[in-house]
Parts: C-alpha cells; sequence; structure tokens
C-alpha cells in the first residue's frame, strides 16, 4: 500500500530542488551548507486549498529558501553561523490567502462597511463599482468553448468600450445580470479579434490557454526555458559594501537597509513587506492620482511609510532623487518601461550607483517575465493563471470543461516570495562582491514553477474534490476571483479552523495612520536568535512625509 501524501515531505522536495538550482537562481553560495539547517514542519500535514497545485508546499519551500538567504546574510552582518532556520506550512498557507485575513477596525475585506474604514485609492471605481469591477474577468468568446480574460485594470471605462459597453450601469445590481451583458458582448468577438482590440488599447487580456498550447506560443516557449527568477550583476565596479552595523539590542538582519517601493496591489508590496519583516526602512512612494485597491493596503503596508511623490514634475523628481542617494534596494512593480521612460529603470540607477560608489539592488516584478514576444505586455495575477495554463488545470480539476480562476490571489503572494528572495541575494552579493544587481520575477515564471513542481497525483485530487462543498464545486468560468475567493474562505473556516486562530498566525497592530487596530498574518520564517516582525503597523497609501528619518510611530502591537 502506497504511503499517504505528506505536504511536509513534499515542501522539503521542492526545497532541496530550489537549492540544487541555486546557480541558476542567483542564490548565494552559502545556501548548500544552510540548507541543512533549515527545518519545514507541520502540526497537521494537510493540503488545505480545493487546487490542483502544489501551493502550500510551493511557498514553505520558497519560505525556506527566503529563511536560507536571511541566515546567509545573518552570517555576515553578526557572524552567527549554523542559525536554525524554521518554516511552519500551516503559516506558509496563511500568507497565501492573507489580504482575506486581515482585519481593519475588526472588518475583513468582503465585510460590508470595510470600505468606511480605507482611505479610497480606488478613483475610478474599478474595485467598488460590481459592473466596473467585472470588466476584469473571464468570458467566453464567439468561438465556442474559447475563453479569454479582458481586464479593465484599475480604470475599466477603456476595456467597457473597447466591446462596446457603457462605461457605467447603474441599473445593473446581481451578479447574474452584469455577466449576462458583459459576456455577451465578449462573444461578438473571436479570441484574435480580441487580442487584436487588446492590443490596440494596450489593456491587460488574454487568451485563456491550457498550459500544452501555452508552451506551444512562442512566448511560451521562451518563458519555459527560464529559471523561477534570476540575480544577474548590473554594473561590477563598485566596491562590496558591509550591511549596515546593528544598534538595536534585538537582532535585525536588515536593520539599516533602505528600500524604495513602486508598487501597487499585491505582489510588488509583498516583496517589501517581507524585507521589512527583517528590519529593513521601507518607504512606499506612490503617485498623485494613482489608483489602488484600497483593502489590499491594509495587509501589504504593514512595516513601511507610504509617501506620495509626482515622478513627472521637477520637484518630485528633486525629492524622490534626494532618496535615491541612500537607497539600496529598489522594489519596481509597475508596467514594463514605466520607470525607464522617466530616467528611473535598472541600468540608469547603476550608474548612479556607480557614481556615488554604492552599488544598488533593482528588483522588478512583472507578469510575463522577461523574455518572449509578449515581455512587455501588462498584466496581473488572474493574466498569468489565464494564459499559463493554471485557469485551465483549475477547471478540469472540478471536473468541469471550462476555465476557473483558483481562489485568492495566491501567485501574487508567491511571486513576491521569490521577489524577496531575489533581493535579499542581490544584497549578499553586493555585500560579498559589490557592484549592482538585477532580481527579476514574474507571476508567469511561478505559475511555471507550480508545473514544474507538478500537480497532486489523482488519488489525492479525487479526496480533495469530495471534500469541496457544493457551493464551490458550482463556480463557473464567470464567476469573479472575489466570489471564488469568498465561497472558499466559508469552505475553509468550516473545515479548517485552525487556520483561523488568530492568535497563534495573526498579530494586532493600532494604526494611528487608519485611526483604528489592524490584524495581519504574521511573518512566516523563524531564525534562531534573529528578530523577525514588523516595526511599524498599516497605513494608506500617502500617508508620510518623503525621507528616510521615519522617527517614532504612534503605532503599536497589541499583546
Amino acid at each position: 500500500m502506497a504511503p499517504a501524501y505528506s505536504p511536509v515531505l513534499e515542501a522539503r522536495r521542492i526545497f532541496q530542488l530550489l537549492c540544487a538550482k541555486g546557480d541558476l537562481l542567483g542564490l548565494p553560495e552559502s545556501i548548500q551548507e544552510i540548507k541543512n539547517n533549515i527545518t519545514i514542519e507541520s502540526e497537521h500535514d494537510r493540503i488545505y486549498f480545493p487546487i490542483p497545485f502544489k501551493e502550500t508546499e510551493t511557498a514553505a519551500a520558497l519560505k525556506a529558501v527566503e529563511g536560507a538567504a536571511a541566515a546567509a546574510l545573518a552570517d555576515l552582518k553578526f557572524g552567527e553561523k549554523d542559525l536554525e532556520v524554521k518554516v511552519d506550512l500551516e503559516r506558509a498557507t496563511c500568507f497565501l490567502f492573507q489580504a482575506y485575513l486581515a482585519t481593519v477596525d475588526g472588518l475583513g475585506k468582503l465585510d460590508k462597511g470595510v470600505k468606511a474604514k480605507l482611505k479610497d485609492t480606488d478613483l475610478l471605481q474599478a474595485q467598488s463599482d460590481p459592473y466596473r469591477r467585472m470588466s476584469a474577468n473571464l468570458y467566453e468568446t464567439r468561438d465556442k468553448g474559447e475563453y479569454y480574460h479582458i481586464h479593465g485594470s484599475l480604470e475599466a471605462t477603456k476595456t467597457l468600450k473597447m466591446i462596446g459597453l457603457d462605461a457605467f450601469r447603474p441599473d445593473l445590481k446581481t451578479h447574474e445580470e452584469i455577466v449576462s451583458v458583459i459576456e455577451a458582448a465578449v462573444r461578438k468577438f473571436s479570441v484574435q479579434e480580441l487580442e487584436e482590440m487588446n492590443a490596440y488599447q494596450k489593456q491587460a487580456g488574454v487568451p485563456v490557454l491550457k498550459h500544452a498550447d501555452f508552451l506551444k506560443t512562442p512566448h511560451g516557449a521562451a518563458a519555459a526555458k527560464e529559471p523561477a527568477w534570476t540575480v544577474s550583476p548590473l554594473e561590477n565596479t563598485s566596491p562590496p559594501v558591509p550591511l549596515p552595523a546593528p544598534t538595536l539590542s534585538k537582532p535585525r538582519v536588515l536593520e539599516g537597509i533602505k528600500v524604495l517601493e513602486l508598487c501597487r496591489i499585491i505582489a510588488g508590496p509583498t516583496i517589501s513587506r517581507i524585507l521589512a519583516e527583517y528590519g529593513a526602512t521601507v518607504l512606499k512612494v506612490t503617485g498623485p492620482g494613482l489608483s489602488d485597491v484600497p483593502f489590499f493596503q491594509v495587509d501589504g503596508n504593514m512595516g513601511k511609510q507610504a509617501t506620495e511623490i509626482d515622478l513627472k514634475s521637477r520637484q518630485g523628481r528633486k525629492v524622490f532623487e534626494s532618496l535615491l542617494e541612500d537607497v539600496d534596494i529598489i522594489v519596481d512593480g509597475y508596467r514594463p518601461g514605466a520607470l525607464e521612460k522617466l530616467g528611473y529603470g535598472p541600468e540608469s540607477l547603476a550608474k548612479m550607483a556607480q557614481s556615488r560608489g554604492k552599488g544598488i539592488v533593482y528588483v522588478n516584478e512583472n507578469c510575463f517575465g522577461y523574455v518572449g514576444e509578449w515581455a512587455d505586455r501588462p498584466g496581473w495575477q488572474q493574466i498569468a493563471d489565464c494564459v499559463s495554463g493554471v485557469a485551465w488545470s483549475q477547471g478540469q480539476f472540478m471536473g468541469l470543461n471550462e476555465p476557473v480562476v483558483p481562489p485568492f490571489p495566491i501567485s501574487d503572494y508567491g511571486t513576491g516570495c521569490m521577489g524577496a528572495i531575489a533581493a535579499l541575494s542581490g544584497l549578499y552579493h553586493r555585500t560579498t562582491r559589490g557592484g549592482s544587481w538585477h532580481g527579476k520575477v514574474s507571476l508567469l515564471q511561478y505559475d511555471l514553477l507550480l508545473f514544474e513542481v507538478g500537480q497532486y497525483d489523482e488519488s489525492v485530487k479525487s479526496q480533495l474534490r469530495s471534500q469541496m462543498s457544493q457551493d464551490f464545486l458550482a463556480m463557473r468560468h464567470s464567476h469573479s476571483v472575489d466570489h471564488i475567493s469568498g465561497t472558499t474562505l466559508l469552505m475553509l473556516q468550516k473545515r479548517f479552523p485552525e487556520l483561523f486562530d488568530k492568535k497563534r498566525f495573526c498579530e494586532t497592530w493600532f494604526s494611528k495612520a487608519y485611526g483604528a487596530d489592524t490584524c495581519v498574518v504574521k511573518p512566516v520564517v523563524e531564525i534562531e536568535g534573529l528578530e523577525i516582525g514588523f516595526q511599524r503597523g498599516s497605513r494608506p497609501n500617502g500617508s508620510d512625509q518623503a525621507g528616510w528619518s521615519f522617527g517614532k510611530d504612534d503605532d503599536f502591537c497589541k499583546p
């Protein structure tokens, strides 16, 4: 009789797989020794998500690599070798849907009334208006059995008008009414016509492909040859830069490291949220009039300060360039080429670093990766999941002959973890070798890592299907990621109450900027003798002045 499937053993296997690719992934060389001090453990050793991919196992393995990279830096900073690193499978699971576990003043993402607790950065009603929200969704096309994911991003009007619809339809109240109108409009076009319209309008839509079909595309063939992430030199003339000397009684490996975050939504902000957990000083920069999802800031802005700078104005550029004088790590999650057009791309900032005699680490996060004909296309998590074959695999797993987007922004969080690993690795190389370093991560490469790791075998899938609620099994291609995630959340709360133990997995901070308590998921990684955690609570975008002198916050963590 075959042994029962063990997520812990599989997470350990994936961890070893990633370590074996250390050179390709640009990992610190010392990880090959540190990996022996990594423990991946679980109280329950079970699969939680109704998904055919090994999401928890992959996340735990990535967190183990993250912890190993942090331990390598701790050796450089403190001279501490052989530190024990622990990763808990349940914590890694919570990490993958932490936006749905977060609360502000006791209200979560899906609760009525939470909007009143948030700063309204949904400036164009792309999230708050249900009809406009569904401009980012998966629909069947004129060719029966072929699907296209249109995506209005944070604006919606351009995509809706592209398919011949009004920008606003306040008369449409229910999900069924909205889908009937939008899908009828999408069904007037073939996939090829939608691709041409989408390209002309520069929107973030994609055909929904099965994985085998994606690999046959020129972009899929090119992307499949790439590693999950890369870390490579931008310049090699800047001297090695020692990590800042510790000043706190509790050792924090990234204390004194300054991070500029230029990102929105989830994946990019997750990179710098993780860096803040290790003690980095993180300043998030957004532009005036720039839309963002309000609730994601509750979780995503933990441990940071958040300011607003107009990079297109003379004064704004002056302020930003004064911040660049001291920056160590830049995290860029905007549309490919956006910061290059402003003169702040990786090559330009590497030249700046050379002139100041101190290298930088520049981390790019995008949707499609950095090779292939679609590398410059904009995109979000659902876009990567649909084009790579993840959505078709999800639907088939559920017994359907149609694609379904998976619950929760899991690819976002996995990509964020890969970005944090790239940042930690680049910092290690700057410390030991000098120069400036370029980390590259993408949502698509995370999805391809899932395919490389492999889906559950059929016996495990069958067992998972038998445990699904009827409400979840009723999900179809046109249900939004919010609807699918909300349905999944209710199912998880009923089946796995241990995941919702707030005392074990979450912490509560009073946030002065929100004027309320915020509850967020704790860091996943534990490292012997090191302090890992936040130094300040969350805040909405644009809450702080632009500068590195953060001073003392009125935020505090509650016992």
